[in-house]
């Protein structure tokens, strides 16, 4: 007897258009398209109303101006009404002293997170798993990651990654691991004998010719 066929949804890819979507959230109907020329991180939570979650919004509500000044538009969703997005909100201003003022994507017919991959019957039927999408202004995914409904995510990593995005986009520059604003980046190596030759004799601080690193620019 063979073992039945597992099913999984379509998940998008990196440097791959993001799927579009229109959806009702806290700030009225609101689609991917409207936030074209800016980054946008949407992030999805298993459930309102539930400690995990709420830790990390709170972390997001407090970390909003920093995303917001390097241009990063934040987006939650979650398989809840917007009513329960608003109190669930309004809770976390009441208790924790923090304002969610980030939409919240409702999703009831999980459209929006079927499309991202955001549906694993193998963790919850009913939820989403923790996801976090990175799109940039030509509304392109440029990083994924996921978690478990039991595991919350580092907020300020999320941070970081759209930084080191950023800095790739602009500068064609890579970033090492652990990698801060302000440390070395990575100078991607060469891909010919004779620019080889060309690198060791260059400025950059040069460990071998396919490893070296420069400043970051500002």
């Amino acid at each position: 007897m063979s073992d039945a066929p597992v099913t999984t949804a379509t998940m998008p890819r990196i440097n791959e258009p993001a799927p579009q979507f229109t959806s009702p959230s806290t700030h009225g109907e609101i689609s991917l398209r409207d936030f074209k020329k800016k980054w946008v991180v949407l992030f999805s939570h298993p459930a309102d109303f539930t400690p995990v979650c709420t830790t990390e919004f709170v972390a997001f509500a407090r970390l909003t101006p920093e995303f917001e000044a390097i241009n990063t538009q934040l987006i939650g969703l979650s398989i809840d009404s917007v009513y329960s997005h608003i109190a669930w909100t309004r809770a976390m201003e009441a208790n924790f002293g923090v304002k969610v003022t980030f939409p919240v994507l409702a999703d009831l017919s999980m459209s929006v997170a079927s499309k991202y991959g955001m549906i694993h019957p193998g963790a919850s039927s009913t939820a989403a798993v923790r996801a976090v999408f990175v799109i940039d202004p030509d509304q392109n995914i440029r990083a994924m990651i996921y978690y478990p409904l039991t595991t919350g995510r580092v907020v300020g990593e999320v941070l970081r990654l759209v930084k080191a995005l950023q800095l790739n986009s602009k500068h064609g520059l890579a970033t090492p691991e652990n990698w801060s604003p302000g440390d070395k980046c990575i100078v991607p190596p060469p891909t010919t004998s004779a620019e080889a030759e060309k690198r060791v004799q260059s400025k950059y601080e040069v460990t071998e010719w396919w490893f070296s690193k420069t400043d970051c620019p500002k």
